[in-house]
This record gives structure tokens, sequence and C-alpha cells, in this order.
């Protein structure tokens, strides 16, 4: 495996910096480096490592730009609610996202090592958790609110039966047949 780029190894404040700059999209590779070096002049980076760099951040970027465009799509077609769609579309954005970094390690000139590779793993495995939690809370808050519910018919069904004069067979008829109370 091939040692890590220049940029990779840069302070991580001074790469912060310089992943900003690129996301303005408004420098030049040779702008670039002089805004990191007159602001970190310790920084070593070569003009060449920063053009591979360039490169794959902006690949990177235009990837989360479809992954977001693709997002927003879903949540105006399906409205704003989509619980278990949206974390599905997470899912299978991590999904995909691993696939692809798997499927580049191949590659002759790959960079991607064995520690990035785990956090990506963990981060699917955190994006699954998530959307089983978000089930699981919903579920328990609609079950909640059924029992809730239920209460307060049977509270309704019992000041009504008292008002006209039912007997408690006739009562529990309507629990259990009508309300579904066993």
């Amino acid at each position: 495996m091939g040692r890590k780029s220049s940029v990779s190894r840069l302070d991580p404040e001074a790469r912060k910096y310089l992943e900003k700059l690129i996301r303005d999209d408004r420098h030049t590779l040779d702008e670039l480096l002089e805004a990191l070096r007159s602001k970190f002049p310790s920084a070593e980076v070569s003009r060449s490592g920063l053009h591979r760099y360039r490169a794959g951040f902006e690949e990177m970027m235009g990837r989360m730009r479809e992954i977001e465009t693709a997002s927003a799509a879903l949540v105006d077609e399906l409205g704003e609610g989509v619980g278990d769609k949206a974390g599905a579309l997470l899912t299978q954005a991590v999904t995909t996202l691993a696939t692809n970094v798997a499927l580049n390690a191949n590659g002759a000139d790959s960079k991607v090592s064995i520690k990035e590779v785990g956090e990506l793993a963990r981060a699917a495995r955190a994006a699954m958790q998530a959307r089983t939690m978000s089930l699981k809370e919903r579920e328990a808050i609609e079950e909640h609110a059924r029992r809730k519910l239920l209460s307060e018919q049977q509270d309704n069904l019992q000041k009504i039966a008292k008002q006209q004069g039912m007997s408690q067979e006739q009562v529990d008829f309507w629990i259990k047949d009508f309300l579904g109370v066993r």
C-alpha cells in the first residue's frame, strides 16, 4: 500500500482550511497553494499532490451533491415525514459509498487504509442502528397513543352506559366487540 498523500498528512486545521477553499471552487491550483502556504507556512504540499487531492475531493463532493439532489427530490415527492424511506435512503447511500470505496481499493493507486474502511463500516452500522431506533420509537409512540385512545373510549362508554341505563353485559359487548379489547 502506498504512503498517504501530503495533503492527508497535513495538520487537521490546515486540511480543513484547504478543503474549504476547494469547496468555494474559485481558486486555481497555484492560488490554493499560495493561500495554504500564506496561512500555514509549514505546510509541505506539492502542486501535483494538491491536484490529485482536489480531483478526489471534487469527485466526492459531486457524489454528495447527487445524493443531496436525490434526497430533496424524494422529500418533495414523498413529503417531509417519510421516516423509514429516508432511513432506507441514508442506508443505501452509505452502502453505495462503501461499495465504491471497496471497488476503488482494488486499483493500483489505491490510498484506502484498513482504518478508513473500518470507519466507513462503523458509519454504515450507525446509520442502520439509527434507522432501527427510529422505527422502534415510532412503534412505541403508536402503541402508547393506541392505549390512551382505548382508555378514553372505555371511559366515555362507561359514562354513556350509565346515562342510558345499559347493563354491564351490554357494556362488555361494546368493549369486546366494538373496541376490540379482550
